[in-house]
């Protein structure tokens, strides 16, 4: 099964043309939920008076992303930005779990320099979360295995289990807890020191 794919581009705008361009990024979202797989978009920028405008999308697999991609449709919607000076300085794109910690190695970027990349946290921080969400499925897997496959033998019972929480963790535990944990892998200070 192909893993999910997350499209993160970095867009630079001249001061002055903000309407223009968050119009244009909400026509191209618009034009992309049509498409079969999109799973979903957004845009953000650092500041309100930032040049930068950073915009993810994401499709459920590479050929639903390949078909959105090479439409008619984006490559219209993309011409309509030539008149606002809309340059794409960084583009990447992560599948499965690939980024959930590290930047990715393999980064497109557009403008042919290598752009200055944020600090993936300490190993140590890594292993901390992971273990965090793994001790406890872990446990639970664990008995729950001896609970309905007692009688099964233990080979079996350790790919049952493995197969059962694999893509919990893959697609649901992990994604949660760096979510809720970033703060922490970043260094900033608790959210609810505000």
């Amino acid at each position: 099964m192909d893993a999910p794919v997350t499209v993160a581009i970095t867009r630079q705008l001249p001061a002055g043309h903000e309407a223009e361009m968050m119009s244009w990024l909400n026509a191209g979202i618009n034009l992309a939920e049509k498409f079969p797989g999109f799973l979903g978009a957004g845009w953000v920028r650092p500041e309100a008076a930032s040049e930068s405008w950073h915009m993810l999308y994401r499709f459920a697999d590479h050929q639903s992303l390949d078909q959105w991609e090479h439409s008619p449709q984006r490559q219209w919607w993309r011409s309509a930005a030539s008149g606002l000076g809309v340059v794409e300085s960084r583009v990447e794109k992560r599948t499965g779990i690939e980024g959930w910690f590290d930047v990715p190695s393999s980064s497109v970027l557009e403008s042919g320099e290598a752009a200055a990349a944020p600090t993936p946290p300490p190993r140590w921080k890594q292993a901390s979360v992971i273990f965090v969400v793994f001790f406890p499925l872990s446990v639970v897997a664990n008995w729950l295995s001896r609970e309905y496959l007692a009688d099964v033998v233990l080979p079996v019972r350790v790919l049952a289990t493995v197969l059962a929480m694999t893509p919990i963790m893959t697609y649901l535990a992990l994604p949660w807890i760096t979510r809720r944990l970033q703060w922490w892998l970043q260094g900033e200070p608790p959210p609810w020191r505000g």
